[in-house]
């Protein structure tokens, strides 16, 4: 009986063992201090641990952030004395801001003091709440408070109401110390982004120096634009399809009709379809889509009309194909192979099928000339076809052909402009060279 009451007892011993265990885990799960910094919608509660507070953070300053659309603050202060130095105890800042600025709301939620209407968008301003607004890790000793622009972000707040500020210093366990409050302050936004000086000169001269170049050429003067061998070699290659009483083959790409290189191929289009119709040679153009058919067809019947020629053209030259891309290639190529062109011009947009296209022209033995400005597809080209217009040769081919005095005007610009950079170019990489300071901060762009 003993041997039983003993076992007894082992027993019940053990079960009050199991039991304060588990209260003493229970206790200390209970016992856990929740962050002070995790809530940002509310003020930071005192600290529950005994922990002497951080010293604050001091010279607290809160500006309107220049150079922007409004809606944004820079706070700079210094650093806690404990952050990097003393007892180096701080975990990080929290910056708080008020009024509390809540909405927006469809209609006024009673009307009063601290509402405001913008545009049908009412809000409220709650004096005496503070919104945590960031935290920041330490040792830092900045922060834009940044806003969001439309009325409908969550972290919108307007201009030209004052708001003040305070940092609060958070120790390693909890500990919090709050700064003096600064404001209040305003934000607004600005009519000009001073560190953008150089981009508008630039523009401004590059402007003026266009008009100029206009003026010019609608006065008679003579331009000179660099020949390109590929557009010099037109009349060559239209004159032999000419001889081999062989049609040509005009092909403007996928591009769509806004693309820069779908619209300089037009200009090269008109200049070939005029010289077509001097030679009365067959002239095929099949197009990928249908409103770069209809622009293509305009355009070589006034071609043929300014050739004398206009009995001579008929709607059958330009004709929609298809929009699937390969679908596309594959009717141009069987037209290469049956009617074999003597000459074949691939000008616009191009993308996969261009290796296709040039190869398949290759094999029949036609001139190639090509242009585009995707540069994944040039070496193709370059590869396969006789001549290439190389990126922005197509656009100055379109004013070499067409001698308009806006486009002829616009390309001297470009090119002026571009010798200019050149030079500042060179002479940026002078001043770094010799550490000319001055120098090196005009190329500078605050943006």
């Amino acid at each position: 009986m003993d041997g039983v009451a003993d076992v007894g007892r082992t027993a019940r011993l053990r079960v009050c063992i199991i039991a304060a265990t588990l209260l003493s885990f229970s206790a200390l799960a209970s016992a856990q201090v929740e962050n002070p910094v995790a809530d940002t919608a509310a003020v930071y509660p005192a600290a529950t641990i005994a922990e002497p507070p951080p010293a604050p953070i001091t010279n607290l300053k809160v500006k309107d952030l220049p150079n922007d659309h409004g809606h944004a603050f820079r706070l700079t202060w210094t650093i806690s004395a404990d952050d990097t130095g003393g007892r180096n105890n701080v975990r990080q800042y929290a910056v708080l801001r008020t009024p509390a600025w809540k909405g927006p709301f469809t209609e006024p939620q009673g009307a009063g003091p601290g509402w405001r209407n913008e545009q049908g968008h009412w809000w409220h301003l709650v004096e005496g709440e503070w919104d945590t607004v960031g935290t920041i890790p330490s040792s830092t000793a900045e922060y834009v408070n940044r806003g969001g622009k439309a009325r409908e972000s969550s972290d919108y707040f307007p201009d030209y109401v004052g708001f003040s500020f305070k940092v609060l210093t958070v120790g390693a366990r909890g500990s919090i110390s709050e700064s003096a409050i600064f404001g209040p302050v305003e934000s607004s936004g600005q009519w000009f982004h001073a560190g953008k000086t150089w981009v508008v000169l630039a523009v401004l001269v590059y402007g003026g120096l266009m008009l100029t170049m206009v003026r010019l050429a609608r006065g008679g003067k003579e331009l000179f634009i660099r020949p390109l061998a590929g557009i010099n070699a037109v009349d060559e290659a239209i004159g032999r399809a000419t001889e081999m009483g062989r049609p040509i083959l005009y092909v403007l790409g996928l591009g769509s009709p806004d693309e820069i290189a779908t619209i300089a191929s037009f200009t090269i289009l008109s200049r070939v379809a005029k010289k077509v119709a001097e030679y009365q040679t067959e002239l095929i153009v099949p197009c990928y889509d249908s409103i770069v058919m209809t622009i293509a067809q305009e355009t070589v019947k006034q071609a043929y009309i300014d050739a004398g020629r206009g009995d001579d053209y008929h709607e059958d030259m330009v004709y929609f194909v298809t929009q699937n891309q390969f679908a596309y290639v594959a009717a141009i190529n069987g037209t290469m192979l049956r009617r074999q062109t003597a000459t074949n011009f691939y000008l616009g947009v191009f993308y996969a099928e261009s290796l296709i296209l040039a190869e398949t022209g290759s094999l029949a033995g036609s001139i190639q000339i090509s242009g585009t400005d995707r540069i994944t597809q040039l070496p193709f080209f370059v590869v396969a076809c006789d001549y290439t217009l190389i990126g922005e040769e197509l656009y100055a081919a379109s004013a070499y052909l067409g001698r308009e005095p806006i486009l002829l005007g616009t390309l001297k610009a470009q090119d002026y402009t571009k010798a200019v950079l050149m030079v500042l170019m060179g002479l940026g990489v002078l001043a770094g060279i010799l550490n000319i300071a001055w120098l090196t901060d005009l190329f500078v762009l605050n943006i």
